[in-house]
C-alpha cells in the first residue's frame, strides 16, 4: 500500500503539464494513433499547460497583492483567508484518501461508460483532486475512511454527469467539438447560472439586454477589443488597490497580455488533443454505433481562451470582495482564487451565450452562494490542513474553490448528526432545483445544434 501511495504521489508531483501529456500519449497509442503523432500530441498539450501555468502564475503574482491591497483599502476585517486552489490542491493530495482516489475515479468513469451512464472520457487526471477533496473532507470530518471513499465516488459520478450536461454548450458556444469540462467550479456552479438565466428571460426589459465584447466592438470600435478591455480593467484594479499610476498601468499591460496570450495557449492544447479526439470518436462510433457521441473531459482552463470569460473574470476581482462584504456572517477574505475567478463563471458565460450582462448577474449569485457555503466548511478545511501538517494548529483557512462546493458540503454534512440541518436542506434543495434547469437548457442547446447540423446538410 505504501509503495502504491508513493507511486501515486510521485506522478501527482509531476503536475498537470507532465501528467496530461503522458496520459494523452498512452491513450492515443491505445486507440490506434501512431507513436510519433501520440508523442507530439502529448508534448503539444504539455506546452499548452506550461503556457497556462505561466499566465495563471503571472495573474496570481500580479493580481494577488492587488486583491490584498483592495481589501485593506476597503477596511475589511475578514479573519479567515481563502487559500484558493493553489493552496487546497496540495493539501488534498497529502491526505490518505489521495492514495486511492485516482484509481477509484478512473474506475467510476469506466463503469459508467460501460453501462452507458455517461459519454465523458475524462483524461484530466490532475483535476481528480476535486473529487478527492470531497472524500478527504468527509474523512477528516467523520474519521471514516469508507465514508471518504464513497465521497470520491459520489463526486465523480456527479462530475461525469455534469460533463454530459455541458457538452452541447462546449460545442455551441466555445466551438469545442468532442470536448467537455466535467469538473471544477465551472462545472458544478453552472446549474445556478441556468436558473438565473431562466429568471432573467421571464423579466420584461431585462430579457432584452444583450451585450458582449463583440457587440461593444461594433459600437465603440477598437476600445472594445480584448487587449484594450484587459488593459483598462487591469489598470482599474490597480487604482482600486491604491497603486500609483506607474504600477497600475503596468498591471493593465500585463492583463492585456493575458487577454492576447491565453487564446493562443489554449489553441496549443486543442491542437494536441485533436488526434486523440478524432481517433477515439472513430473507435467508439464503430463500437457503439453512429448515434453515440463521446466527449473528452478536460481542465476548465481551456475555457479561459474566450474573451468574454476573461473579461467577466477580471470584473469579478473587485466585485467578489464587495460580495464578501454583504454575505451575512461571512468571515472569509477572498484571496487565493481571485486571480482565477474566471473558472467560477466560465460555463455560466456559455449558458448566457456570451451575454456579459447576464453573466455578471449570475456570477454575483454564484459567488454569493460559493462564499456562503465556504463559510460552512472552514472548520473541515482547517482540520484537514492541520492533519496533513500543511498549516499550524492555531491557523484557520478557507477555500472558495471546492470548499464552497455544494456537493462536498451536502455530502459531508449528511454524516454530522444534524448539526446544521437547515443549511444542509437549503443547499441541497437549491442545488437540485437548479439542476433541473440545467438539464432543460442542455437539451435545448443539443436540439438546436442538431437542427442546425441537419439544415446545413
Amino acid at each position: 500500500m505504501e509503495i502504491f501511495a508513493n507511486i501515486i504521489n510521485y506522478v501527482i508531483a509531476m503536475g498537470p503539464s507532465v501528467m496530461l501529456p503522458i496520459v494523452l500519449a498512452i491513450l492515443s497509442v491505445a486507440v490506434g494513433v501512431s507513436v510519433g503523432k501520440s508523442i507530439r500530441s502529448g508534448l503539444m498539450v504539455g506546452v499548452g499547460f506550461v503556457g497556462l501555468g505561466l499566465i495563471v502564475g503571472m495573474m496570481n503574482e500580479q493580481l494577488g497583492p492587488a486583491a490584498t491591497a483592495m481589501s485593506q483599502n476597503f477596511g475589511l476585517t475578514l479573519s479567515v483567508v481563502d487559500v484558493g486552489w493553489p493552496g487546497a490542491s496540495p493539501i488534498t493530495w497529502a491526505t490518505k484518501i489521495a492514495t486511492v482516489a485516482i484509481p477509484i475515479a478512473i474506475a467510476v468513469n469506466l463503469i459508467m461508460l460501460f453501462f452507458k451512464l455517461t459519454r465523458v472520457i475524462n483524461i484530466d487526471i490532475w483535476n481528480i483532486w476535486h473529487m478527492t477533496f470531497t472524500g478527504a473532507i468527509a474523512y477528516t470530518a467523520t474519521g471514516s475512511f469508507a465514508i471518504g471513499v464513497v465521497g470520491v465516488i459520489v463526486h465523480a459520478v456527479i462530475a461525469y454527469k455534469l460533463g454530459d450536461l455541458w457538452a452541447p454548450l462546449m460545442k455551441d458556444y466555445f466551438e469545442l467539438d468532442g470536448l467537455t469540462v466535467p469538473h471544477g467550479t465551472s462545472a458544478y456552479m453552472a446549474p445556478v447560472a441556468c436558473f438565473t438565466d431562466w429568471v432573467m428571460e421571464k423579466i420584461p426589459g431585462i430579457n432584452k439586454i444583450d451585450f458582449t465584447a463583440d457587440t461593444l466592438h461594433e459600437k465603440v470600435g477598437v476600445l472594445a477589443e480584448p487587449i484594450v478591455i484587459g488593459g483598462v480593467l487591469g489598470a482599474v484594479v490597480g487604482f482600486l488597490a491604491g497603486y500609483d499610476a506607474k504600477l497600475a498601468l503596468q498591471l493593465g499591460v500585463k492583463m492585456s497580455a493575458v487577454m492576447v496570450l491565453m487564446p493562443k495557449v489554449v489553441k496549443c492544447i486543442m491542437d494536441g488533443l485533436l488526434p486523440l479526439s478524432e481517433r477515439a470518436k472513430e473507435v467508439l462510433t464503430k463500437k457503439y454505433g453512429g448515434n453515440s457521441e463521446f466527449y473528452i473531459g478536460l481542465d476548465p482552463a481551456i475555457l479561459l481562451g474566450d474573451a468574454q470569460v476573461v473579461t467577466t473574470g477580471l470584473i469579478f476581482i473587485p466585485l467578489t470582495i464587495l460580495i464578501a462584504i454583504i454575505v451575512p456572517g461571512n468571515v472569509i477574505l477572498p484571496f487565493g482564487d481571485l486571480a482565477t475567478i474566471g473558472f467560477f463563471i466560465a460555463i455560466a458565460v456559455a449558458v448566457h451565450k456570451g451575454n456579459l450582462f447576464r453573466s455578471l448577474i449570475s456570477g454575483v449569485v454564484i459567488m454569493y452562494f460559493t462564499i456562503w457555503v465556504a463559510n460552512k466548511t472552514i472548520g473541515w478545511v482547517t482540520q484537514m490542513g492541520i492533519a496533513t501538517n500543511s498549516i499550524s494548529p492555531d491557523t484557520q483557512i478557507a477555500a472558495l474553490d471546492q470548499g464552497g462546493c455544494p456537493i462536498t458540503y451536502v455530502y459531508t454534512e449528511m454524516f454530522m448528526s444534524g448539526k446544521d440541518m437547515f443549511a444542509l436542506i437549503l443547499v441541497a434543495a437549491v442545488y437540485v432545483f437548479c439542476w433541473f434547469f440545467a438539464v432543460k437548457l442542455s437539451r435545448q442547446r443539443a436540439a438546436a445544434l442538431k437542427a442546425r447540423e441537419v439544415a446545413a446538410q
